[in-house]
């Protein structure tokens, strides 16, 4: 897939026209159906004024290749932190909301276990030995204050993964940096959920942790690797094609100086 022109197909052409003539000069064409001017991330041509013009200085900082789709990999990790952020704050609200009518909610659980058994029936469940049956039994005989210490721990653990998902969504140094260390430290817990039972859930989520963990150190040279942050800023900087074409201009200055 061609991310640059996936993303001009569907937010339009990043076209910008510089104050200084001569880079000007290098992304601008007149045709006979009018002027077109290059477009800073796909690099198409494209007829019609310019969607920014001034400094060169002061264009829009636009992805293109590689580092675009790395955009689109990062914000889909994103799109799964709030999912899981968004999980963890219905369940934080539900144990909140069972502290103060634990009576009344195991009478419910109680009434509706039966269709439970039902439905587990159809679909091949036991739910005797389902941890999450467990879990909620176990939930109707904890005290008050263990309880909010249960929701303080889930929102904390929410407030995580929206940290995360900001800093992903955003493209943010820091974003990248805080997603390794977040990730990283939850996933002893999960390996050891595997050695307890291996399921398909337990297996899914601790690949997608192991492969973003591993992607974002090697893709995005953090703590060092690949280069280091170095190899980082080089990279955002020799993919940008203002940049290409600002180098080409004063390439060209230094070749005529030195004829």
């Amino acid at each position: 897939m061609d991310f640059s022109l996936w993303t001009c197909a569907t937010r339009g052409h990043e076209t910008y026209a510089p104050d200084e003539p001569e880079l000007a000069a290098r992304l601008h064409v007149t045709t006979p159906a009018g002027e077109s001017w290059r477009c800073l991330r796909c690099g198409d041509f494209v007829p019609g004024e310019p969607r920014r013009h001034g400094p060169a200085d002061n264009a829009p900082e636009v992805p293109r290749g590689r580092l675009l789709r790395d955009r689109v990999i990062m914000r889909l990790l994103a799109l799964e932190r709030i999912f899981r952020a968004l999980l963890l704050l219905l369940v934080g609200a539900g144990v909140l909301e069972l502290r103060g009518s634990q009576e009344h909610w195991r009478t419910k659980w109680g009434e509706e276990l039966p269709l439970i058994r039902q439905l587990a029936d159809q679909i091949g469940w036991d739910p005797d030995h389902s941890k999450i049956v467990h879990w909620v039994d176990k939930a109707f005989t904890l005290s008050p204050a263990t309880l909010i210490w249960v929701a303080v721990a889930l929102f904390a653990y929410a407030a995580i993964q929206l940290t995360e998902a900001v800093g992903l969504w955003l493209v943010k140094r820091w974003g990248e940096y805080f997603a390794v260390i977040a990730t990283s430290i939850f996933l002893p817990l999960e390996i050891y959920e595997l050695t307890e039972k291996i399921t398909f859930l337990r297996a899914s989520a601790l690949l997608i942790n192991l492969a973003a963990v591993i992607w974002l150190l090697w893709s995005k040279s953090l703590f060092g690797l690949n280069g280091g942050s170095r190899a980082y800023y080089a990279e955002h900087h020799t993919e940008s094609l203002l940049t290409v074409e600002r180098s080409a201009v004063a390439a060209k200055a230094e070749s005529a100086a030195a004829g």
